[in-house]
């Protein structure tokens, strides 16, 4: 289990700002689930969960928090380590190839591995936070973690499976696990930032 840190002990304001190019992968899936991102450095961690939430299509309804250098970051409310409000992203001294987790449901336990690529300085005419591209369908809210989900996909190729008509329900007959729109991602960002 993560550490909380000490109180006063995670600097609030970090340097000027910069642009993370970062990509977020879904853990336990195959074919792999992920997004590359650029969000700006400024952004609070409250901010960025909501960026994830949009980015992979889930729908907010359960638990989140981070777990960045051992430390764990999530809502004052669930009191899941500091509270995610109060940390912005330049205050965690991120590096270039640093990797942390955003866990989200923790029933389900979908635990995404979230790669610092690139450090970039800001560009003025992009509007941030942005998707720059990505595979596949995020798994629908409740579907049971990675090795229900999989089981799904599996059920949903072989219309003789006894579950198969239940599947098909559960994901809806127009669910397609190969779905991906960086376009419609960056339209639903760009309400986001209203």
């Amino acid at each position: 289990m993560p550490i909380k840190p000490k109180r006063g002990s995670v600097t609030l304001v970090g340097p000027g700002i910069l642009v993370y190019q970062m990509k977020v992968t879904l853990k336990g899936i195959r074919p792999p689930v992920w997004r590359r991102i650029q969000v700006a450095s400024e952004v609070t961690l409250k901010v960025f969960h909501k960026t994830i939430q949009i980015i992979m299509d889930w729908e907010d309804e359960h638990l989140h928090g981070f777990i960045i250098k051992g430390l764990s970051y999530g809502t004052a409310e669930d009191g899941f380590g500091v509270d995610e409000k109060k940390v912005r992203l330049n205050s965690l001294n991120l590096q270039e190839k640093d990797k942390f987790i955003y866990l989200y449901d923790f029933g389900d336990n979908w635990e995404h591995t979230i790669l610092v690529e690139k450090i970039l300085p800001m560009d003025e005419k992009t509007q941030y936070p942005i998707c720059l591209m990505g595979k596949h369908s995020c798994p629908l809210e409740d579907s049971g973690g990675p090795w229900c989900y999989e089981e799904l996909l599996d059920i949903i190729k072989n219309p003789h499976h006894p579950e198969y008509e239940d599947s098909v329900d559960f994901l809806g007959e127009d669910f397609d696990p190969e779905w991906f729109d960086v376009e419609i991602i960056n339209m639903e960002l760009e309400i986001g930032r209203r």
